[in-house]
């Protein structure tokens, strides 16, 4: 007996439906609609970058699809089904890969839900691995937690379409340790959200023999880690294999401005710009966590045609100011004297930061414009009228104390060894619970971050004298007293 035509229709839809969830990959990033390729460009950046750079890192704000994009791609290398539009790095033959997350619960959870479906038993195969991809019969659990895949296998297909072979993928979480890691080869390691440095480590060296690429997706709330700053142009381990995309809410056209506004609402001020930018926080704990053995060096005269300046922050209880020498070949500045003493007159500091050469200029804490002592004058005015040369510094507090940190982690700064007071500032230098810097005994850390975004405006070379010309010209090893001298440029404001 024939089924009526409504029937055959419902199970028509139903099927259909059934088709879009166990291949829910072919419905992302289509051609043409609100959600269509070219208004995720981002995203698209991301996967082109693996064709030119094994290592990638996508860090953008929550909820920007980071973790989607890192299983969309790994679909692509497991299967061999890369899209019409593809760009990206292709493996032509059945694969390894590893992908790993912080526990095993949530690697369960995120990465393996994401590929694989959110029930082994019930939705197995409703991920974005296809389902004609994946056999029940053919992936192992781990012991001891519900639901949480071992190790599963995937047919891959080659370019004609031919199934060549099973891709095999593990899963692993960072609480294992590095020795979890260890032992096999990939094609493929996928981290969502960062891993420690070993960590890292360890599966860069197991992608080594097939020239394999590492995926990296994480919002950055641990701040400037060394695993961040290896995809920071500029830093000491940087290089050109690496690749950084980053993306905000704004790169993200599923997010209605509704849903931002929503989402802002519950996130803690000092997390806004790591949540919805992917701009890296500098979290709780030290604020530049880097060793003293790293920029601390044993002291030595500058040369006399390094420009020099000086930074000052003023105040009653404490007053302190640091020099520093810049190297305009290697952009290197080296902090080489020191001043902090509270509680006494601007008169006496002025005195002795004269010492250090009156003929030299500072910049100063902008805030002092407004700070007042006992009869209320205006600091800033009152150290120009004892004699300073001094302008205002950049006091933008986080900017500063990125760039800063990255000149210390890139050795552009060096501190000489005999500044003791500034290097007991650095290790009492820290943020509290809520990412805040407690100000506290940060005086000449402050001077540091001044001397890094506004030195360079105020530099000058010392000017050559009767009273200096014998002292200069013995430090470069040149004789002759002659009275119009070259080394008299300096730089000027």
């Amino acid at each position: 007996m024939a089924k009526k035509p409504e029937i055959r229709l419902a199970e028509a839809l139903q099927e259909q439906v059934r088709r879009l969830d166990y291949n829910r990959i072919d419905t992302l990033f289509p051609d043409e609609g609100e959600l269509s390729r070219d208004k995720y460009i981002k995203h698209m950046e991301f996967f082109e970058a693996g064709a030119t750079h094994t290592e990638r890192c996508f860090m953008a704000g929550n909820r920007v699809g980071k973790t989607v994009v890192g299983c969309i791609e790994g679909s692509y290398h497991l299967t061999g089904k890369y899209p019409h539009w593809w760009k990206g790095r292709r493996f032509e033959r059945p694969i390894r890969a590893l992908c790993a997350g912080n526990t095993a619960e949530t690697t369960r959870d995120i990465l393996q839900n994401e590929l694989i479906g959110e029930n082994l038993d019930e939705l197995f195969g409703t991920g974005l691995i296809p389902i004609a991809c994946l056999d029940k019969t053919r992936f192992s659990r781990v012991t001891g937690i519900t639901d949480a895949i071992d190790i599963v296998e995937v047919r891959h297909l080659n370019k004609f379409g031919v199934f060549d072979g099973w891709s095999t993928l593990k899963f692993r979480a960072y609480k294992q340790g590095r020795k979890a890691f260890e032992g096999k080869k990939y094609h493929v390691v996928l981290f969502d959200e960062e891993p420690e440095e070993e960590v890292y480590t360890e599966a860069y060296i197991r992608t080594m023999t097939y020239r394999g690429i590492i995926m990296l997706l994480f919002t950055p709330l641990e701040g400037i880690t060394k695993v961040v700053l290896k995809f920071k142009v500029g830093s000491e381990d940087y290089n050109e294999k690496r690749k950084l995309v980053t993306a905000t809410w704004d790169d993200a056209p599923h997010l209605t401005e509704e849903m931002k506004d929503e989402y802002m609402k519950g996130v803690p001020p000092h997390q806004r710009d790591a949540r919805s930018k992917g701009i890296p926080e500098l979290g709780a704990g030290a604020v530049w966590p880097i060793l003293e053995r790293e920029f601390v060096i044993d002291d030595f005269v500058p040369s006399p045609l390094w420009p020099r300046a000086y930074a000052l922050d003023v105040g009653w209880n404490n007053t302190a100011a640091l020099w520093g020498a810049y190297d305009t070949e290697t952009d290197t500045w080296y902090v080489y004297a020191e001043y902090k003493r509270g509680q006494t007159e601007p008169i006496v500091h002025a005195t002795s930061i004269a010492l250090h050469g009156k003929w030299m200029s500072g910049i100063a804490d902008p805030a002092s414009k407004r700070s007042g002592e006992k009869d209320g004058e205006k600091l800033f005015q009152l150290y120009q009228d004892l004699g300073l040369d001094i302008y205002p510094a950049d006091n933008a507090v986080e900017v500063g104390v990125f760039d800063t940190f990255i000149k210390l982690t890139t050795g552009r700064v060096k501190v000489m060894r005999s500044c003791v007071k500034f290097l007991e500032e650095f290790r009492l230098y820290r943020r509290d619970k809520n990412g805040k810097i407690v100000k506290e005994n940060d005086h000449l850390c402050d001077d540091l971050r001044y001397l890094v975004r506004s030195g360079k405006d105020v530099m000058r070379v010392e000017p050559i004298t009767d009273l200096n010309r014998e002292k200069i010209y013995s430090q470069l090893g040149i004789g002759g007293q002659k009275q119009n001298s070259p080394l008299t440029f300096q730089f000027t404001r």
